[in-house]
C-alpha cells in the first residue's frame, strides 16, 4: 500500500510541476503529436493535386527541424529543391490563429492557396471566419509571425 501511494505521490507532484512550468517558444514548424509536419499530409499535392493527401513514410524529408511526408518521391524531391515554395505560411500553424497573435494546431484539410502560398487553419469552421476577411486575417498574420512562437 505504501508504494501505491508513493507512485500516487509522485505522480501528483510531476503532474503539479508540469501544469505551473513556463510554457517553452513554440516550434518553428507545427507537427502532430507522432512528430509529423503538418500531420503528416504532403505540402507539395496542396499545389499539385488540388487536395490534402496524406503522406506516407516510404517518402520524407527533414526541414527546419520537421519531420515531412509526401505521397509520391516527385512530390518530395520538388520539395527538397524549393521547401520555401511548398512548406505552408507560420510553419504549418493555423493562420486564423497567427493572425490572433496566437498558434494552434491545424486540420490539414482546412487549406487555401493564396497568392501561391498555402495557408492552413484549425477547421473548417475557423477557415469560414478566416475567408470571410483573409487579406486583413493575412497581414495581421505577417505581422505577428515569427513574434508569436515566443
Amino acid at each position: 500500500m505504501l508504494a501505491k501511494s508513493s507512485i500516487l505521490t509522485a505522480l501528483a507532484l510531476a503532474l503539479t510541476l508540469f501544469a505551473v512550468a513556463p510554457a517553452g517558444a513554440a516550434a518553428a514548424i507545427y507537427s502532430n503529436w507522432l512528430d509529423r509536419a503538418i500531420g503528416g499530409y504532403d505540402p507539395v499535392a496542396y499545389f499539385t493535386d488540388g487536395k490534402a493527401v496524406e503522406g506516407t513514410g516510404d517518402f520524407t524529408a527533414t526541414w527546419m527541424g520537421a519531420n515531412w511526408r509526401f505521397a509520391t518521391a516527385a512530390n518530395r524531391d520538388l520539395f527538397v529543391a524549393a521547401p520555401e515554395k511548398y512548406a505552408p505560411k507560420y510553419g504549418g500553424y493555423c493562420a486564423y490563429a497567427v493572425a490572433q497573435n496566437s498558434t494552434a494546431k491545424i486540420d490539414p484539410t482546412a487549406w487555401a492557396i493564396v497568392d501561391g502560398k498555402l495557408y492552413l487553419n484549425y477547421s473548417h469552421d475557423v477557415q469560414k471566419t478566416w475567408s470571410a476577411d483573409r487579406d486583413a486575417y493575412i497581414a495581421a498574420a505577417d505581422k505577428n509571425w515569427p513574434d508569436v512562437l515566443k
